[in-house]
């Protein structure tokens, strides 16, 4: 078999200028279309909390919960981008806080934050009570209404705590022109009661909650994308149908059946295809589960991928029937080798539960009789998965 030189990949794209997408973008998370489909209702209850604002007065703080692809994000910055259109004294701030170097520490946060009301800020040096203050007089600059928009803010109480987000509903006491108003976004609907009491008394937050999408509403929303993402005839039947099932077993996620539907029209595209096939939808979702089960994985904190190193070097040495006491003398040696802090048997069970949680390994609860419980653990994954999660644990020198 002739190998193809990058040359030839290279300018068979060019003159070719793909024959399948017209506009893969379209199909891409970052793409934000003109409607949000199927979120009417949200989208009115959003826009009727914040339009006070147009008035100046300050509305509610309102927290929007739902499972990921689920629309949160899009109807916040639908209904926001018109809100800053009604009212020059409307601005509108978002902040994606899973955001690396950007909302990881107060000092960031506000830091990027003021540089987005035209402040500047270094990026380290100042006291955080200084950046602060900073973020105080640019708000307080003119009369002005500001919509402050935390999306994962989850994210950012597990990074830095809740006390930011009690300082936060703190600010209009200190304000004299504007007003500060925050919309939350977050998948964990349970999030709010993990704050602490005098947090949430603070926040006085308003709820919209976001239910899955069903197969047809997918169905709908995938069509509308693909006419635009597609050459005519691209795609072959019951391909939207396909993509729309799958993502509505999952939660009803829309970002997978867009997924689903743009690696199917890639995979199709590098064979040469000119039609996209449910053949090429089935290939797609075996690699997004690889994909997903490796970023799931690198999200772990060290601690939980020294406990999944234990339960992997047991299972290289053919261990069958793998126990909680087994993976914690495993534990404690990796623990040693690279310096971790020891967690207690205890912990660890936890960690291994949710472990199991993630869908990672199956930890099966089993009884010792007057000697207590333990688990029997194996790894649930293919070979392809276990070898991409090697090569993370490989990263952080930890096998």
């Amino acid at each position: 078999m002739v190998q193809q030189t990058l040359g030839d990949i290279f300018s068979g794209y060019v003159q070719k200028a793909g024959a399948v997408f017209s506009n893969r973008n379209i199909l891409s998370h970052d793409h934000m279309p003109e409607q949000a489909m199927h979120r009417d209702e949200q989208m009115q209850h959003l826009a009727t909390i914040l339009a006070p604002s147009i008035q100046g007065a300050r509305p509610s703080n309102v927290f929007l919960y739902g499972k990921t692809g689920t629309g949160k994000t899009l109807v916040a910055r639908q209904v926001t981008k018109e809100l800053e259109k009604a009212s020059d004294r409307v601005v509108v701030l978002y902040m994606n806080c899973k955001m690396k170097r950007v909302a990881d520490t107060e000092y960031r946060l506000f830091a990027e934050l003021s540089r987005e009301l035209g402040k500047t800020v270094p990026a380290t040096g100042l006291p955080t009570d200084e950046v602060y203050r900073i973020f105080y007089e640019a708000i307080d600059s003119r009369p002005q209404n500001v919509i402050l928009v935390l999306d994962e803010i989850d994210a950012l109480v597990r990074k830095v705590g809740d006390e930011i987000l009690y300082n936060l509903t703190r600010v209009n006491t200190e304000l004299k022109q504007a007003r500060l108003s925050m919309v939350g976004i977050s998948n964990n609907i349970s999030f709010i009661e993990s704050l602490d009491s005098r947090v949430k008394s603070s926040l006085s937050e308003e709820e919209i909650i976001f239910p899955p999408y069903n197969a047809n509403q997918l169905k709908d929303i995938l069509s509308t994308r693909a006419e635009k993402a597609f050459h005519s005839g691209a795609l072959g039947g019951g391909v939207i149908e396909k993509c729309a099932a799958l993502a509505a077993q999952e939660h009803g996620d829309a970002r997978k059946a867009l997924d689903l539907l743009r690696v199917a029209g890639e995979m199709a595209e590098r064979k040469k295809e000119p039609t996209v096939t449910s053949g090429f939808v089935d290939a797609a979702e075996d690699k997004l589960d690889l994909d997903r089960t490796t970023e799931v994985v690198q999200a772990q904190p060290k601690q939980s991928l020294a406990v999944l190193a234990g339960i992997l070097k047991l299972t290289d040495k053919g261990e069958k029937d793998i126990q909680t006491g087994d993976i914690f003398l495993e534990y404690e040696k990796i623990s040693a080798k690279c310096g971790l802090k020891p967690l207690t048997q205890r912990r660890v069970s936890d960690l291994i539960a949710e472990l199991d949680m993630l869908g990672i390994i199956n930890a099966k609860v089993i009884s010792k009789g007057r000697y207590g419980r333990t688990r029997e653990i194996r790894i649930l994954l293919a070979r392809p998965a276990v070898e991409k999660i090697r090569r993370v644990l490989e990263r952080n020198y930890l096998v």
